[in-house]
């Protein structure tokens, strides 16, 4: 089993774009003076959950509701629709309130990063869904966490469901009333509470070596916002595609408010992009590491890809998967070399991100293996190959059946 050291936590810094990485600190010492709220109590997030809606959550699972309350959120999808009848009226309260944009939103903001996100929305596919979406399986906690719950025995639903937020969230509508994501944003946080709440039953994820007693703490959504939208603002700035101070500051806006949505304290989200990649270097990159768990989600992830025939081969994938998260965690993922689509993505992908916005004048040759690549995602992942949609969320009412 690989094991983290000093210098593989530099170099996977150095992979990942973080600056400022060094050795796993004791305590959480990032201020809240540089969060969207200024100030804080300097609590570790760690011991930060969800505690009105965790409570809720767990009573409505306990008493048998929840297949009472999936039904009643199916058609419940877009911003301007009222919470839905048939919860019960704690939830339905509760629900009133956190579908609300926070104080601080900027609506300009958001409409801007929504056309950012249409402009990119081609890079942005790929860094979630391969960088981010395998970056995920080498956060222990978050591997484990998935692989022992409902959703780890069917990890095509599982990820569709995840593709339902980014998708929603990067759509041109996110924050209109005609969009979807303050909705789906609410109905994830609801299915964390639920996960909260039967997770710590699950004498597997018990066994299978987490230091949490309850997962997904602010301190864990931070991380997988880092391994999502900060990794995602680092890869675009590495692979030089040309933004504006003010499209930046609007991409970040949109995951500020996303944040706040999921359930976590405006005291921990931070203001700026220096103070996002300050914190994802301590409570991101020194925490990664290999799983049991993780590994195989993995190759079910990139079995999934590419298993779509869309003349894209494996090897292909694997090395796309290198190209953007390091040799070192390609090694743990047991991911074969391919040498010849290692050059090819090497000089091809500079290409197409340059011929996309316009700095080359002739399509590069291998720019068709990129779209293949991208439709290969959706297909797999976008409602089982339904293209354009996304699946329903619904709130698990067990953990994973077997093992």
């Amino acid at each position: 089993m690989p094991e983290m050291t000093r210098r593989s936590v530099l170099t996977l810094g150095a992979a990942l774009g973080l600056a400022g990485v060094a050795i796993p600190k004791a305590a959480w010492s990032w201020s809240p003076a540089g969060s969207v709220l200024g100030t804080g109590s300097g609590v570790d997030p760690q011991w930060v959950w969800d505690d009105d809606l965790d409570r809720i959550m767990a009573s409505v699972i306990s008493s048998g509701q929840t297949a009472a309350i999936n039904d009643a959120i199916l058609p419940w999808v877009n911003n301007w629709q009222p919470v839905p009848t048939g919860l019960p009226p704690e939830l339905a309260g509760f629900l009133q309130g956190s579908t609300q944009l926070p104080s601080w939103a900027d609506r300009t903001k958001l409409r801007r990063a929504a056309d950012f996100n249409r402009r990119k929305d081609t890079y942005l596919f790929m860094i979630y869904g391969i960088g981010g979406g395998i970056m995920s399986t080498v956060i222990p906690r978050e591997a484990r966490s998935v692989y022992h719950s409902k959703g780890g025995a069917d990890m095509q639903d599982r990820a569709a469901k995840t593709f339902s937020f980014g998708y929603d969230l990067s759509d041109i509508n996110a924050f209109e009333t005609t969009g979807e994501f303050m909705v789906t944003s609410n109905k994830t946080r609801m299915v964390h509470s639920a996960v909260r709440h039967l997770l710590p039953q699950s004498p597997h994820w018990q066994q299978s070596g987490h230091d949490e007693q309850i997962p997904i703490s602010n301190h864990d959504i931070l991380v997988t916002f880092h391994s999502t939208g900060t990794f995602a603002h680092k890869k675009l700035k590495e692979w030089r595609v040309p933004m504006s101070t003010a499209d930046q500051d609007a991409f970040l806006h949109s995951w500020q408010v996303a944040l706040h949505f999921l359930g976590v304290r405006d005291e921990y989200i931070p203001a700026t992009w220096d103070a996002a990649h300050a914190q994802a270097a301590q409570i991101l990159t020194p925490k990664l590491a290999w799983t049991p768990e993780g590994q195989e989600l993995a190759e079910t992830l990139l079995g999934l890809t590419a298993q779509v025939d869309l003349g894209v081969t494996r090897g292909f994938l694997n090395e796309f998967v290198r190209y953007q998260l390091g040799n070192e965690i390609g090694d743990w993922l047991g991911l074969p070399r391919d040498y010849v689509s290692a050059a090819t993505i090497r000089v091809g992908w500079p290409s197409y991100i340059a011929f996309r916005e316009g700095l080359l004048p002739l399509m590069p040759a291998n720019f068709y293996l990129f779209d293949q690549l991208l439709r290969g995602i959706a297909m797999a992942f976008l409602n089982r190959g339904a293209s354009g949609t996304t699946t329903p969320i619904t709130i698990p009412d067990m953990n994973r059946p077997t093992p």
